[in-house]
């Protein structure tokens, strides 16, 4: 772990645990000069390690400055060993480097995705802005206008304030101050003390009268179901009654359906009815139509038979004239009957 921490850091040089089996105090303070100066690139702490005064020197400044800068405590002892034991305070400096690596590349794709969600724009949320800042600048100016008012009252507060402070305090009048604002706790205290007592009285009502209700309730339900239970006297009779109601609707849906489909027959009928008076009635009238055309027709006709008769043969009188002109109405009006 320690050399994966050591290389995901950026260190420079290859290290493996194998470095460690025999003390090598240049390979110790190497690297806690270089972690020194990860944790803190303007650190000067003197890298001399040749002489023993030197090395316990280096030691004790890159444990205190670990102590103050970093907060952690390193053991002196294990570091000076600068076998295993060093690497495991060394793993106290590198565990700590290497979250930090790892919490800033978290907070950097956070400042990422923050810098691309600001590129979004919210039309409710800028106008919901605006009217906030909106509101915002009159209570500055309302709040400038009352502080420039009370600014300028300054001068002549001031005075009373001085005199005020100057005055000796008199011992009475506190403790009279002091009086009635204890007996306004004590009477505040005492109301509470009586609503709590009220509360409990109120309870107490409340539970009574919930158990009443749960009495009646269980009473209600005992003898709603004996009711349920107990069949009535006249139920058999109600039963009867309601067979003949039902025979008699049955009855009366038959006698409706049939009494109004005798009505559509008698509609049908007189409907035929008036149709055929209506089409003798057209007839007739037809007819006698036709009557009247064929009696002119015949009286056109019978005139100009007359005149050739008298023109060619000047013979007959008036009176056979107007026999054969009956004569010829006769067999129109026979031939028209017959057609």
């Amino acid at each position: 772990d320690f050399t994966e921490m050591m290389r995901a850091l950026g260190y420079p040089r290859l290290i493996s645990m194998e470095n460690f089996h025999a003390p090598n105090f240049m390979l110790v303070s190497e690297v806690l000069l270089w972690l020194v100066k990860r944790y803190e690139p303007q650190t000067d702490i003197p890298p001399d390690v040749e002489t023993e005064q030197d090395r316990v020197f280096f030691i004790k400044a890159v444990a205190q400055f670990m102590a103050t800068k970093a907060h952690i405590k390193l053991n002196t002892k294990k570091l000076y060993q600068a076998d295993g034991y060093a690497v495991k305070e060394l793993l106290k400096v590198t565990s700590v480097l290497y979250g930090a690596m790892n919490t800033k590349g978290v907070e950097r794709a956070n400042v990422s995705e923050e810098d691309s969600s600001k590129f979004k724009f919210d039309l409710g949320s800028k106008i919901a802005d605006l009217k906030a800042a909106r509101q915002l600048a009159s209570e500055i100016t309302s709040k400038g206008a009352s502080l420039y008012d009370l600014l300028g009252k300054e001068v002549e507060l001031r005075e009373a304030r001085t005199e005020s402070i100057a005055r000796p305090l008199e011992i009475n009048e506190a403790e009279k101050m002091m009086k009635i604002a204890i007996d306004c706790v004590l009477e505040q205290v005492q109301k509470t003390k009586d609503m709590l007592n009220n509360v409990a009285l109120d309870e107490a009502n409340l539970e009574a009268k919930i158990e009443k209700r749960k009495l009646e309730l269980e009473r209600s339900q005992k003898r709603l179901q004996t009711l349920q239970s107990v069949r009535p006297a006249f139920m058999d009779e109600y039963e009867k009654i309601e067979e003949q109601l039902q025979k008699q609707y049955s009855s009366y849906l038959e006698k409706f359906r049939n009494l109004t489909y005798m009505e559509q027959l008698l509609d049908d009928h007189r409907r035929t009815e008036q149709e055929m008076f209506e089409e003798a009635a057209n007839m007739l009238r037809l007819m006698q139509n036709r009557l009247k055309e064929e009696e002119q027709h015949l009286l056109k006709s019978g005139n100009n038979d007359d005149s050739d008769v008298e023109i060619q043969e000047d013979e007959g009188s008036d009176s056979e004239v107007e026999d054969r002109q009956i004569v010829k109405q006769r067999t129109a009006t026979e031939r028209l009957l017959q057609g």
